[in-house]
């Protein structure tokens, strides 16, 4: 009964789509014999890493997920929890998690999967030593044990009510022991996955090739290429003349000239990345509530969404709208678009009289965002300048804290508002993801009871009270909310894309 419950409860929650369990799944079914079963993907950055371990952006986890597997994984179409490389769990107590694992699952080196490597896997997820940058996702585990060879117990210290949600999430991948202690994963990934690595040029492209001993049956797809181009409108074209065949995160500049390619297939829904404007709390007057209400108020998102076209929404909620703990309470409990509140406040505090560097990554979503929210606070008395950074650079930068005001996106990989604000806003995280360095103990508390609690309502009502906090707080700026596209030829079927903006090959073929 107990574990009944536990997965009603979970229906709740948003888990990365990092798999599919239907062994019926890939093989030869719907493709074209006449059609080269091969994929290229454009991305404008290169990925950062290829360990589920120790990246943490979602242009690694694109090609991370293609390779590893997680324990548990989401129904993308009846939205339930289901295992993927686990058999089946129980849970005894609240604390007490007991997984049986699938088995004559091999790694992609040959050697085993099984309750060795996830405890492996684990204890290097969370150790001091590995730093591991999404390690909050499995912070509340106390310990693991092997109890046999295709059984491992999870004992965590509290109640953690977001736990299978963690275990699904892309970063919680099953990693090779072997490969991990003799080889550097972040440049050659093994694991469990449909497709093995074959090859990465740093700045150009990732290779990878179908994994013809896959534990269900082989994909379909037999080469998936990543090819790095730094310019948007490049990749349209090369997905104009067919050079590449998908591409995701359209842009706002670029979605009519996509709608208007002949044959290319277009999908968009209401997702669940939020992006904000965010604040160095270690320094003045960052930390000060009225600049963030001053800047806050200078900013017209308004306008700044209605340049989207539709690929935006505005709300001044942290937790959005398709994310666990989301009230609407909160979509507009910030501080609005007021200019002369704005121009008020300046003046009064005198925050007009240094410059404000604004540090955002060449990525277009974050310099749109940065001329916007530069053009605005100079029309309120304060002097504004940009710089920017390649996409690794800026990841590297910001958990240090070298910054007066930056961008921050997140994609919201298990739609559950716990893995949004903990590892973001609670003070455990400073000097890693909390790169705001936002430190409030009365939202630690919340935040804290909204994992620790395994009743779903209850966490909903922590999370509301959390989020209400960061808001009024001001410890993000919502510009806005995401809506997630991808954009591919009409010869790519089977795709899907996740609300949280993510997506596995597995299922896909060409015809």
């Amino acid at each position: 009964m107990r574990k009944k419950l536990w997965m009603s409860a979970l229906l709740f929650l948003g888990i990365t789509l990092a798999g599919c369990s239907d062994d019926s799944a890939g093989g030869d079914s719907g493709s074209d014999g006449d059609v080269e079963q091969e994929l290229t993907y454009a991305t404008t950055s290169d990925v950062v890493g290829l360990s589920p371990i120790d990246t943490n952006d979602s242009v690694s986890a694109a090609m991370i997920e293609q390779v590893y597997e997680t324990l548990f994984t989401r129904n993308a179409e009846t939205m339930e929890v289901e295992p993927l490389l686990a058999e089946s769990y129980e849970t005894p107590d609240d604390t007490t998690w007991i997984i049986k694992l699938k088995e004559d699952i091999t790694f992609q080196d040959g050697t085993p999967f099984n309750a060795e490597a996830v405890k492996y896997t684990f204890e290097e997820f969370v150790s001091e030593e590995r730093a591991a940058p999404r390690a909050s996702l499995l912070e509340p585990i106390e310990s693991i044990e092997v109890e046999d060879e295709h059984t491992v117990v999870i004992n965590t210290e509290e109640p953690y009510g977001a736990l299978l949600a963690a275990l699904s999430h892309t970063n919680a991948s099953i990693v090779s022991p072997e490969a991990d202690q003799n080889q550097d994963i972040n440049e050659e990934p093994v694991g469990t996955g449909p497709f093995v690595f074959e090859n990465w040029t740093q700045g150009e492209e990732v290779s990878l090739l179908r994994n013809e001993d896959y534990w269900q049956e082989p994909a379909q797809l037999e080469r998936v290429t990543m090819k790095v181009v730094p310019e948007y409108s490049t990749a349209v074209s090369m997905l104009e003349t067919g050079e590449v065949q998908f591409i995701d995160a359209v842009p706002t500049e670029h979605l009519s000239r996509v709608e208007s390619i002949e044959n290319i297939e277009i999908q968009k829904q209401e997702g669940t990345p939020v992006y904000s404007v965010g604040f160095n709390f270690d320094k003045e007057p960052y930390n000060e509530l009225e600049f963030r209400k001053a800047v806050s108020h200078a900013i017209n998102r308004e306008a700044y969404v209605g340049q989207l076209n539709g690929l935006g929404i505005e709300n001044e909620s942290i937790i959005g709208p398709q994310v666990f703990g989301y009230s609407e309470d909160a979509a507009d409990a910030g501080y609005s678009f007021d200019p002369e509140e704005a121009e008020k406040i300046i003046e009064e505090n005198g925050y007009g009289d240094e410059e404000i560097t604004l540090l955002t990554a060449n990525r277009e979503a974050y310099t749109r965002m940065a001329e916007v929210v530069q053009a605005q606070l100079t029309e309120v008395g304060l002097e504004v300048s940009i710089e920017s950074m390649e996409w690794g650079t800026f990841l590297d930068t910001t958990p240090t804290g070298e910054f007066d005001m930056t961008f921050t996106s997140w994609s919201n990989s298990t739609a559950d508002g716990s893995e949004l604000v903990y590892p973001n806003l609670h003070s455990d995280n400073i000097d890693s993801s909390n790169w705001v360095r936002y430190d409030n103990s009365e939202f630690d508390q919340l935040v804290e009871e909204s994992r620790t609690k395994v009743d779903q309502d209850v966490r909903q009502e922590k999370l509301q009270e959390a989020n209400l906090i960061a808001v009024e707080d001001a410890a993000w700026v919502p510009m806005h909310h995401g809506v997630v596209t991808a954009a591919y030829d009409e010869s790519v079927q089977g795709l899907q894309l996740d609300p949280t903006g993510q997506w596995l090959l597995y299922n896909v073929h060409r015809e």
